[in-house]
């Protein structure tokens, strides 16, 4: 297990089933947490820059109502693989003391960030950073067909394989992208979950097409986590981090 800063807290898309039987909705919650366990959020439209459903090519946006948990429940597109999206506002953090964010830029891999706040010439205490969550979950409905695509968003992971095929290897392939690039040599920080509940957390990187392979097991489920960090001078805040997520399971075989 990683040893992780208290701030450095998720928010993805938790499906209550990642299967979904025919004829049923598909039910998931947003969370937010550590170690793949997290509280239940509420949806509010305030909060929210996009919530959409894509199926086989077409994208729906979703319009829960305010207060809504679990935040989705909708009919499904049709057969096969489906693709939830949201992403949020931008929200605002304060740093009180460098060493809470100097400990959450070093453990998502920003060892340089002294040097760049230094060079900046921003204060070392009471400086504010500017978040917001990028997240995807892949679900099925029926049939197992299907595959993920790329949406658009600010950042977002985009699935290569389909993990609920019968012929999935186990090898789980996935490209990281920002504002539409690939990300070459990025973190990817992954939360694997078994069967008895215990979470696993471990490292990959982004190899120079920007893609990431996760090995994974059967009958786990994971979350896949990685931030960008950029500079923000709009006179409230002084960097921006930007949080993509993708959860998926591997089914039981």
């Amino acid at each position: 297990m990683l040893a992780r800063p208290l701030n450095a807290h998720e928010f993805w898309i938790d499906p209550v089933r990642y299967q979904v039987p025919p004829g049923e909705n598909i039910v998931a919650d947003f969370r937010n947490g550590e170690n793949f366990e997290g509280v239940q959020l509420a949806f509010f439209d305030r909060n929210s820059t996009r919530l959409q459903m894509a199926h086989k090519g077409d994208v729906r946006d979703l319009t829960p109502r305010a207060g809504d948990r679990p935040a989705i429940n909708q009919a499904p597109m049709g057969d096969g693989l489906h693709v939830l999206a949201h992403e949020t506002t931008m929200s605002r953090l304060t740093y009180r003391e460098w060493e809470k964010f100097a400990g959450f830029a070093a453990h998502k891999d920003f060892a340089d960030i002294q040097q760049r706040h230094m060079d900046r010439g921003l204060p070392a205490e009471n400086f504010r950073e500017g978040y917001s969550r990028h997240a995807k979950a892949l679900v099925t409905v029926g049939k197992v067909n299907g595959a993920d695509q790329e949406l658009g968003m600010v950042t977002e992971f985009v699935a290569r394989t389909n993990p609920y095929t019968p012929d999935f290897t186990g090898e789980m392939k996935v490209n990281l992208y920002y504002q539409g690039q690939i990300r070459p040599d990025a973190q990817v920080e992954i939360f694997d979950t078994g069967p008895d509940g215990t979470t696993d957390v471990r490292l990959a990187r982004t190899d120079s097409a920007g893609q990431a392979v996760i090995a994974t097991q059967p009958g786990h489920r994971y979350l896949l986590d990685a931030v960008t960090l950029e500079p923000a001078d709009d006179g409230q805040i002084v960097w921006r981090t930007y949080w993509a997520a993708l959860t998926f399971a591997v089914p039981a075989r």
